[in-house]
């Protein structure tokens, strides 16, 4: 529940809250000031103290709505597909219908969606959407153990799959108490209860049957591994949805006035952006709400490949092109970029570190003039809660940036003490992007989420001007091209393994990827591994890119810490600095 209250006067005094600053820079007034489009207010959000947006749309319907302003214009491409926008509500409205009568979907049903970046993503998430079900987008990487595990724990009642992930998860039997749904199947042997074709022909819902949530209320379930080796849930909502896009076109529209380029004309045609990024992502689902509300033309990409991706951006006539540090690294360094005339005016950048060189060469590639972004955040801060534009990001492209407008953000010693700018310490964030917690683990939305404050697991520092610098990870993970691949998940399939006596996972540095899942192995007394052993016995109950691609075998045991735990920066150390033999797999 919350309690909305009077435009805010006097921002926090904990924290690295920038709201104040921001308000002190009369640039800024005709955004933020009384009667601006990003004015904010005081809320209470059980029972924590918060800001949040006057103006802004109230939930993600009112996003959907919007979406009726650009009717005739294209809204999806794929392939040789083209959808307007108007055919994305009629088609997204049908299926709602179909959903409420046929499935008995209504307001806190959970509808899975399962399947490659295709325009039914998109359409089946409205679909849920307009009948107040939570969406739960599911990692279209994941093995089918994986898939029906989120089913089961979320409490699917639909599942919405594409042929590769319908095989996936039925080839361990039907999931139980679950609809699913074929989506582009061949009407062969699917093994689907329904065809998602067969759904959108009916009469649409109509406008007064459209369920209407409230701001707080939840209306996605996005997974993230955890510790643990089980995903977690994280429970997300309208406000957190809303408020991600409107501090997104703050930062765009603050940049541009403290680079002098608040009275740069408009691009004369629509603003298309190239979706090669998951969909099940939160940054995709960013741009599902986003693109209604913007009118963008949304270009999606199956899977990565670099060359159909300028070619696509050329056609396409793409405004916005960048991504996670891999995918824009093969974009920006490649030999054919600066002949195809592309008109990019913004680059954003995320999903895992940025290397500094990167930034500056977007600006190289596509001129000054160009919008540079990167951000830091979580899924369960529904995207980047701190951020780095523009000018600001050129001069400091080693930060992530200074909070955003509704952030509070601070640096936290073990015991929770708030640490001064330069003390390293744990990353903890507050705002009403924050997710109510993790769908059914009490245990650890306790653990991660105390007083209204998520607790990162990351390590950072803040400088003297409010800028945060993310410099380590508390949580035992390795970011793999913007994909989280938890190492205890992976050591727990590993172990399994019949020559492997201790196995650990550590990140290895990759120019392209960010990192590389490296496997550190001692093995069995009478037997022997490969690298190629090792991913084929992993392959069978882990996604692809949770397998390992490099292994370092030891001799003896692993190095420990004092209380017996493996000594992972050590192990790290070794591996980096090149202290022993490393099989990779490319």
């Amino acid at each position: 529940m919350s309690d909305e209250g009077r435009a805010v006067e006097d921002g926090p005094v904990l924290c690295r809250s920038l709201a104040a600053v921001y308000r002190d820079d009369p640039r800024l007034v005709p955004l933020i000031g009384p009667g601006g489009q990003f004015e904010v207010e005081e809320v209470t959000l059980d029972g924590i103290p918060m800001r949040s947006f006057v103006r802004a749309p109230r939930t993600i319907l009112d996003c959907f709505e919007m979406g009726r302003a650009h009717a005739q214009l294209v809204h999806l491409v794929h392939d040789s597909e083209r959808w307007t926008f108007a055919q994305v509500h009629d088609r997204s409205l049908r299926l709602a219908r179909a959903l409420r009568d046929e499935f008995g979907v209504g307001p806190g049903d959970r509808v899975a969606i399962a399947m490659r970046n295709l325009p039914e993503f998109i359409v089946s998430f409205w679909g849920a959407a307009l009948n107040g079900a939570i969406v739960v987008p599911l990692n279209s990487w994941w093995t089918g153990p994986e898939l029906r595990y989120a089913l089961e724990n979320a409490g699917a009642k639909v599942v919405f799959a594409d042929r590769e992930r319908l095989e996936r998860v039925l080839d361990g039997g039907h999931p139980k108490g679950v609809r699913v749904v074929s989506v582009r199947g061949d009407g062969g042997d699917d093994r689907g209860d329904d065809e998602f074709d067969d759904l959108v022909h009916g009469a649409p819902l109509a406008p007064d049957e459209i369920v209407r949530l409230g701001p707080d209320d939840p209306v996605t379930i996005l997974y993230t591994s955890g510790t643990t080796g089980r995903p977690k849930g994280a429970l997300g909502t309208n406000r957190g949805a809303i408020a991600n896009l409107w501090n997104m076109a703050f930062v765009s529209a603050r940049a541009a006035i403290i680079s002098g380029r608040a009275s740069a004309p408009p691009p004369a045609r629509q603003t298309a952006t190239l979706s090669a990024g998951p969909l099940f992502h939160i940054g995709g689902v960013a741009a599902i709400i986003g693109g209604q509300m913007g009118g963008s033309k949304l270009v999606l990409m199956r899977k990565w490949d670099v060359e159909e991706a300028l070619r696509l951006a050329k056609a396409e006539e793409v405004t916005t092109l960048g991504g996670v540090p891999a995918m824009a690294r093969d974009l920006l360094e490649h030999p054919r970029i600066g002949e195809l005339g592309l008109d990019v005016r913004g680059v954003p950048l995320g999903g895992a570190a940025v290397a500094p060189d990167l930034p500056l060469r977007a600006l190289a590639v596509f001129g000054e003039s160009v919008q540079i972004l990167n951000g830091y955040g979580l899924t369960e801060t529904t995207s980047a809660v701190v951020t780095n534009v523009g000018a600001e990001f050129a001069a400091r492209p080693d930060s992530v940036g200074r909070p955003n407008l509704t952030a509070d953000v601070k640096v936290v010693d073990p015991d929770g003490r708030e640490l001064a700018p330069g003390e390293v310490g744990e990353i903890c964030m507050r705002s009403p992007q924050v997710v109510k917690g993790y769908w059914n683990d009490e245990t650890a939305t306790k653990a991660s989420f105390v007083d209204g404050w998520f607790h990162s697991g990351d390590l950072g520092r803040f400088d003297d001007e409010g800028y945060l610098f993310v410099v380590d990870r508390l949580k035992d993970v390795v970011i793999r091209g913007g994909e989280n691949v938890y190492c205890a998940e992976v050591e727990a399939v590993l172990q399994e393994h019949p020559a492997v006596t201790e196995v650990a996972i550590v990140g290895i540095d990759d120019r392209s990827l960010g990192e590389l899942v490296c496997a550190v192995v001692v093995v069995r007394t009478g037997h022997e591994v490969d690298l190629a052993s090792l991913r084929s016995f992993a392959s069978a109950r882990l996604a692809g890119f949770k397998c390992p691609e490099a292994l370092v075998l030891v001799a003896r045991e692993l190095p420990k810490t004092a209380t017996s735990k493996v000594a992972k920066n050590e192990l790290r150390a070794l591996v980096r600095a090149g202290g022993t033999n490393v099989e990779r797999f490319r």
